[in-house]
Parts: C-alpha cells; structure tokens; sequence
C-alpha cells in the first residue's frame, strides 16, 4: 500500500499525550444502564491521565458505577488532522492529595453550572492516527 493510499499514520503513544494536551475540548463515552451516551466535556492532561470536572449526573454516576469509558479528543486545520482515543477506567478523585492535585490544575467550568466533582481517566489504551487531506 502506498503512502498515498493509506487511510491515516498511525502515531507513537507519546505523541499522542502531547496532541491531547493541547486541546481543552473531548468527548465522553459512557454506557449506562446499556445505554451509550457521549459528553462534550473540558479536560486536561495529568499525569498521563485525562481529568474534568462534572455535577451530579449522568457523567458522575457513569464514573461509579460503571467506569469503563472510552474518550476522544481530535483537531484539524487546512492540511491535516489528528484523532486520539483513549480506552480507560474513569474513576471519581476521592483521595485529599489526588484532589488537591486536581485542584491545581487550570480546569474551570464552561457553564454556570456548579462542577463539584473531578473524575480522572485512567489509560488502558491510547491510540491515535493523524490524516492529511486530499486536494
């Protein structure tokens, strides 16, 4: 197969943490009660981890029950774009030092909502793929 025919380059890990890093917007997929939703959620990088901050809900509940997610984040420009997955566990940021932590990040709400829990991606798997565009 040649260059040209090649659907995307698939992209080493670490290339990967640094592509998500400098993006603030991803997407959230949960299943719950069998059902699969998607949240457009700010994030950051940690610690090769992906944080965000959520109210109760969907989103939370998601995190303790059944923390099995998979998050996406992607960008683009004129010539090319990039995707990266992330297959993980989520998990609500309970520890006092962890927290503290999180606190320290530059994570603020979006909305006017209250977001009083932060919930951290734990990478099972991280995979990406970078596309450059056809004329």
């Amino acid at each position: 197969m040649s260059e040209g025919d090649r659907p995307g380059e698939i992209l080493p890990e670490s290339e990967c943490w640094d592509l998500l890093g400098s993006v603030a917007l991803g997407r959230l997929v949960t299943s719950g009660s069998g059902i699969l939703e998607i949240f457009p959620v700010n994030f950051v990088v940690q610690r090769k981890s992906l944080l965000f901050r959520t109210a109760q809900g969907t989103k939370l509940v998601s995190a303790a029950i059944n923390r099995e997610v998979l998050f996406e984040a992607d960008d683009h420009n004129v010539a090319e774009g990039w995707s990266v997955i992330v297959r993980g566990v989520a998990r609500m940021v309970r520890d006092d030092d962890d927290l503290q932590e999180a606190e320290q990040t530059p994570l603020l709400p979006w909305t006017t909502h209250a977001k009083d829990h932060y919930v951290r991606v734990l990478p099972r798997r991280v995979t990406g793929r970078r596309f450059r565009f056809g004329s």
